[in-house]
C-alpha cells in the first residue's frame, strides 16, 4: 500500500483523492498502476476529465466561483505569486466569465474543455500530463549517453573564439620557446637544474603578465582603439584566471626540481643537509645574501594560497574578503621575486611603472570631487540602492563599473559594483549591490537602522528636492518621460520640452496630450510599489569614494545591430544603465514627428549607435525580485508606447522562475486566469509592467531560433548573471552563430 508521503498541498490531496477510488485512505498498487495507465494512454478526454475533477473539489461535476478561486489561490502559493485578495477575485472572475459560455454559474466539463481548446498550450498541456506523470517510471534515455562531439572541437566553437584561441596559441608558444632556451642554457648542469630554470623562465614571463592582464584603465583605454578587433581584451578576467594557473603549475615544478637537486648534493656531496638548503642561508644560494631557497619556499605558499581563495568557491560563498585579503600578497609576491630571481627585475620594470601610475591616478581620482552617498533605498531581496551625487569630471559608458569604498562600513576595502545609471543622468550615480557577503551584508543593515547613523528618513529641504527634480528631468527627457516626486510616492509624469502639440491628427503620443494621459494613467500600476519602496528609502550625507569608471565587453554594444541583453537576478543592473543610454539615443535618432513638423531632440550621428533592435531578457527567482528596477522598465514601456512601423524597437521579455510553467498541469488555469485578465487590464498582475511575465525559464533554442528568424543584422548576446546560465546560453549562441559577451570584472 502507498501512503500520502506528498507535501501538503491542495494538488497533492486531490492527486490522492482521484488516486484513491475506494475511498480506504491509502492508494493500492492497482489504483495506482491504474490512475497512471488513464494519464498515459488514456484519451485526450479522459486526461481532461481528470483536470476537471481536480477543479471540482466538491464533486458535483460542475465547477462553481468559489471552487475556482481556491484552485486558483493554491496556484499562487506553489508559483511563489503574492497578489492582493482583490486581484485574486479579478483572475478568478476573468477566467470564470471566460469559461461560462451560457451564463449558468458554473462551469461544465465541456465549457471547459472549449475553454482549453482555445488556450495556445493546449497541446503542451496534454504533452506535459502525460509526460509529468511516467518521467520518474521511464528508464534513462539512451540517446542522451550516446558520444557526442565536445564543443570544444567544432567548427563554430573556433569560428566565434578564433581571437581568444589566437592569443592562447601565441601565449603557449611563447611559454614554450622561453622553456626550451633556458634548458639549452643550462643543459650541462643536469636535469633537475635544466627543468627548475626551464619553470623559472616561464615565470619571470607570467608573474609579469598576470599583472599586465589588470592594468584596467589601460585596457579601458584600449577598448576605444583597433586593437579590440585584434587582441581578446573582453577576456582578461579569463586570461588572468589562465596565467594564474599557469604560475601555480610552473611554481610546483619548479619548487620540486630545485628540491629534488638539492636532495641529490646532500647525498653527493654531503656538505649540507637537505633542511639546510631548503630552509637556511648557509650554502650561499641567490644572489640577495643567499636567500634563494627560503624566499622560494615562502613565495610558494602564497602563491597556493592566492590561488585557493580566487577559486569560485571561495568568492561567490559569500566570503569575498577572505579573497580579498589574500590577493592583496600580490605585493609582497613582487618584493619576493626581485630578491629570489636575479633577473625578474628587467621583465618587471616596465609593467610595474605603468601598474603604479594606475595605482596613483586611481588615488588622485578616488579622492577628487568630494563624493557623498545621498540617498538609499532598501530594496527587496536585500539590495541597496545607492544614489551617489556625481563629480562633474566623471564620464562613463553605459555598462561600466566602479569600485567602491565607503570609510563607515570597512576604511580599506574597495569592491567593485557596475553603475545603473545612464551617462545622460548627470547629477547622481547609481550603483545596486546585492547583499551576498560580509562586506554587502554591512552595508545592507547599516542604512537598515538609520537611527544609529544620524541617517534622515525624512525629505530634505525643498531646493535640495528640486535639484534632484531637476537633474532627473535633464537626464531623462531625451527619453520622453521623468521621475517626478511628491511626498513618499514616485508618480511617472510625461515630459516634453516644447508645449502640446498642435496637429490634433497626429497619433505620436509624445506629440498628443491625450495619449500623454493615457500613458499616465500607467504609472498608477507602479503607485502601490512605490510606496512600499518609500518606506525604506533614506536620505543621508555618507562619504565615500570611488575608483574608476572601467570599461566591460557591453561597451560594443551601440556598434551591435542586434542586441540580446540577459539579465539574471541583479544581473540586471548593467543593463538598466545601457537600456535608459539605448532609448535615449533612439529617440534622439528619431527626432521627427511623422505626421507633423514637432521635434523633441537635436539629432545623432547614425555612427554612434547602429542597433536596429534590441531584446532584454530578464529572469528572476521570484515576485519581488522584479521590484528592483519596475519604475524603469514602466518608463522604458512608455517610450515605446507608440508601435513602430517595423515593429517594436526595444522588447522586453520576462521570466519567473519560481512560477509553474504553463506546460504544468497545475498551473493550467492559473496561466490561462493571468493571460485573461492581462488582455483585458493590458497589464502583467506580476509586475504592473505591460509585459506578460513568463513562468519558469526560458527555452533558449527557441529564444534564439525567434532571434535568428527576425534578420535585424548580426546578432550580439550580451550576458550578466551566474556561470552556470553562462555556459548555457554561450552553448547556444554558438549553435546559432551569435557573439557572446559576459560581463564581469
Amino acid at each position: 500500500m502507498f501512503n500520502l508521503l506528498l507535501w501538503q498541498s491542495f494538488f497533492a490531496e486531490r492527486f490522492f483523492a482521484l488516486f484513491d477510488s475506494d475511498g480506504s485512505g491509502s492508494i493500492s498498487l492497482d489504483e495506482l498502476l491504474k490512475a497512471l495507465d488513464l494519464l498515459i494512454h488514456g484519451s485526450e478526454t479522459d486526461k481532461l476529465r481528470f483536470l476537471f475533477q481536480v477543479y471540482d473539489v466538491d464533486g458535483s461535476g460542475s465547477i462553481d466561483p468559489d471552487e475556482l478561486r481556491t484552485v486558483l489561490k493554491s496556484c499562487l502559493k506553489e508559483s511563489a505569486i503574492s497578489l492582493p485578495e482583490e486581484k485574486l477575485d479579478d483572475l478568478t472572475l476573468a477566467l470564470f466569465e471566460s469559461a461560462d459560455k451560457d451564463n449558468s454559474g458554473s462551469i461544465t466539463f465541456e465549457e471547459l474543455k472549449a475553454e482549453l481548446e482555445n488556450f495556445p498550450e493546449k497541446v503542451n498541456f496534454i504533452l506535459c500530463v502525460l509526460l509529468s506523470a511516467a518521467n520518474w517510471l521511464k528508464p534513462p534515455d539512451l540517446d542522451q549517453k550516446k558520444h557526442k562531439t565536445p564543443r570544444y572541437l567544432t567548427r563554430v566553437y573556433w569560428q566565434n573564439n578564433s581571437r581568444k584561441l589566437l592569443f592562447l596559441c601565441l601565449y603557449a608558444l611563447l611559454n614554450i620557446l622561453l622553456f626550451i632556451m633556458a634548458v639549452l642554457k643550462y643543459s650541462h648542469a643536469g636535469p633537475w637544474i635544466m627543468l627548475a630554470r626551464g619553470c623559472g623562465q616561464c615565470l619571470n614571463l607570467n608573474c609579469t603578465f598576470v599583472m599586465v592582464l589588470m592594468l584596467r584603465r589601460c585596457l579601458t583605454w584600449l577598448r576605444a582603439t583597433w586593437v579590440v578587433r585584434v587582441l581578446p581584451l573582453d577576456q582578461n578576467i579569463l586570461l588572468h584566471q589562465i596565467v594564474g594557473y599557469a604560475i601555480l603549475f610552473f611554481s610546483i615544478l619548479h619548487t620540486w626540481a630545485h628540491i629534488m637537486n638539492f636532495v641529490r648534493l646532500s647525498q653527493n656531496e654531503g656538505k649540507y643537509q637537505l633542511w639546510e638548503y631548503i630552509f637556511t642561508i648557509r650554502p650561499g644560494i641567490g644572489w640577495v645574501s643567499g636567500s634563494a631557497s627560503i624566499t622560494g619556499m615562502v613565495l610558494q605558499l602564497l602563491i597556493c594560497l592566492m590561488v585557493v581563495c580566487s577559486s569560485t568557491f571561495v568568492r561567490r560563498s559569500g566570503h569575498f574578503e577572505v579573497f580579498y585579503w589574500s590577493h592583496l600578497s600580490y605585493i609582497w609576491v613582487w618584493i619576493l621575486l626581485v630578491i629570489h630571481c636575479a633577473n625578474f627585475w628587467k621583465w618587471f620594470v616596465a609593467p610595474g611603472v605603468i601598474f603604479l601610475i594606475e595605482k596613483l591616478v586611481g588615488i588622485a581620482v578616488s579622492r577628487m570631487g568630494g563624493l557623498y552617498i545621498v540617498e538609499v533605498n532598501l530594496l527587496p531581496s536585500k539590495v541597496t540602492h545607492l544614489v551617489i551625487k556625481r563629480p562633474p569630471f566623471f564620464h562613463f559608458k553605459p555598462g561600466d563599473y566602479v569600485f567602491i569604498n565607503i570609510p563607515a562600513i570597512a576604511k580599506y576595502e574597495w569592491h567593485p559594483f557596475t553603475i545603473s545609471s545612464a551617462p545622460e543622468q548627470q547629477e547622481t550615480l547609481w550603483l545596486h549591490v546585492r547583499s551576498m557577503g560580509q562586506w554587502t551584508n554591512r552595508l545592507f543593515e547599516y542604512f537598515r537602522e538609520p537611527e544609529t547613523h544620524g541617517i534622515s528618513n525624512k525629505r530634505l529641504t525643498a531646493s535640495l528636492r528640486h535639484q534632484q527634480h531637476k537633474s532627473q528631468t535633464q537626464a531623462l527627457s531625451c527619453s520622453g518621460t521623468v521621475a517626478s516626486e511628491k511626498d513618499d510616492d514616485v508618480e511617472l509624469t510625461m515630459y516634453r520640452t516644447n508645449g502640446t502639440r498642435k496637429n490634433s491628427k497626429c497619433e505620436n503620443p509624445v506629440c498628443d496630450p491625450a495619449a500623454q494621459a493615457e500613458l499616465g494613467d500607467a504609472s498608477s500600476a507602479t503607485k502601490e510599489l512605490t510606496a512600499k519602496l518609500s518606506e525604506t528609502h533614506r536620505y543621508c550625507n555618507i562619504k565615500c569614494y570611488v575608483d574608476g569608471p572601467f570599461g566591460t565587453p557591453t561597451r560594443q554594444i551601440f556598434a551591435s545591430e542586434h542586441a540580446v541583453l540577459i539579465g539574471a537576478g541583479i544581473g540586471i543592473t548593467p543593463f538598466a544603465s545601457i537600456l535608459q543610454s539605448i532609448m535615449c539615443r533612439y529617440r534622439m535618432r528619431k527626432q521627427n514627428c511623422p505626421n507633423c513638423a514637432y521635434s523633441w531632440c537635436e539629432t545623432i550621428k547614425d555612427n554612434e549607435m547602429k542597433l536596429r533592435k534590441v531584446d532584454f531578457i530578464w529572469i528572476n527567482r521570484d515576485q519581488k525580485s522584479f521590484e528592483w528596477f519596475v519604475s524603469l522598465l514602466t518608463k522604458l514601456e512608455m517610450d515605446q508606447a507608440d508601435e513602430e512601423p517595423e515593429g517594436r524597437f526595444l522588447e522586453m521579455h520576462m521570466y519567473m522562475t519560481s512560477a509553474l510553467s504553463k506546460n504544468d498541469m497545475k498551473a493550467i488555469g492559473l496561466q490561462m486566469a493571468l493571460d485573461l485578465l492581462a488582455e483585458k487590464e493590458k497589464r502583467d498582475s506580476i509586475t504592473g509592467l505591460r509585459t506578460r511575465t513568463q513562468p519558469g525559464r526560458p527555452d533558449w533554442a527557441k529564444v534564439f531560433q525567434k532571434v535568428s528568424e527576425e534578420k535585424k543584422g548580426k546578432v550580439h548576446v550580451f550576458y550578466c548573471g551566474s556561470p552556470a546560465l553562462a555556459k548555457v546560453i554561450k552553448a547556444q549562441c554558438e549553435h546559432f552563430g551569435f557573439n557572446f559577451y559576459k560581463e564581469n570584472f
